[in-house]
């Protein structure tokens, strides 16, 4: 959509909200539905603050308060400076047994994470019964927020025996390099889905707004002997992923 095109649509969406409703909602609302019905474009950059401030005979506070209210609900990134970009969602197939990092790597995005810890433990009940575990065996747990291109995209806690990996040391930035290195890479797993909103504590960590649609995956892995060799809880920000999957009769 062209400049002036898209503050024309954006102009009338405003003016058709009803009286009462704070002037930067009203922007950020009318912004929110053009970027859901895809009227303005997964990846396109917005007209600077000024330059919308001025088009629209808004304040600059007020076009800054709608703005990070999108930031915040993930429907935009800030990008190189002052440059506002609409996010574009990463698709993650479902039928396919691949790391964080191969899955951003395939789709142009650069990879990261940034550790919360790496430790040394006892399993937990579900842990243990996840991995085939006696309740005294010891394994490695690890959490860290994924990144994809510096923004957080899902939190993540992985828990594997310390008879595969004996110290979190080990692990750099990919969990799956670490266990190719000791023959132990999973060939196989299962995975449960289910969908909750974000806590407090997921907002602090993945940036967005406390309530915002999470999708968590529960992921068994297996070595091709069936040993149990990963358990793996993700919560993945829903608004900066699609899950896509291929079926067939």
């Amino acid at each position: 959509m062209e400049r002036q095109q898209l503050l024309a649509e954006i102009r009338s969406r405003i003016d058709a909200f009803e009286t009462g409703i704070p002037l930067h909602k009203k922007l950020k609302m009318a912004l929110q539905d053009l970027i859901i019905s895809n009227r303005i474009k997964r990846g396109s950059t917005l007209p600077g603050e000024r330059a919308v401030a001025e088009a629209l005979s808004l304040s600059r506070v007020t076009v800054r308060k709608a703005l990070e209210l999108l930031i915040q609900d993930g429907h935009l990134r800030r990008r190189h400076g002052a440059k506002t970009e609409v996010s574009v969602p990463v698709e993650k197939s479902l039928s396919t047994l691949a790391s964080f990092s191969e899955d951003m790597v395939a789709r142009g995005l650069e990879p990261g994470c940034i550790w919360i810890s790496k430790e040394i433990s006892r399993p937990s009940p579900a842990e243990a019964m996840a991995l085939a575990l006696p309740p005294n065996a010891d394994i490695i747990r690890l959490k860290r927020i994924r990144t994809a291109d510096g923004e957080p995209a899902a939190y993540e806690t992985a828990v594997v025996p310390a008879k595969f990996l004996p110290s979190p040391e080990l692990v750099g930035d990919s969990l799956y390099e670490a266990l190719a290195k000791r023959s132990a890479l999973p060939q196989r797993a299962i995975q449960r889905l289910r969908s909750r909103p974000a806590s407090v504590r997921d907002s602090e960590l993945l940036k967005c707004a406390v309530g915002s649609p999470l999708l968590i995956i529960e992921r068994r892995c297996f070595l091709a002997d069936d040993q149990p060799v990963e358990f793996t809880e993700t919560r993945y920000r829903g608004d900066l992923y699609d899950f896509v999957t291929e079926l067939s009769r």
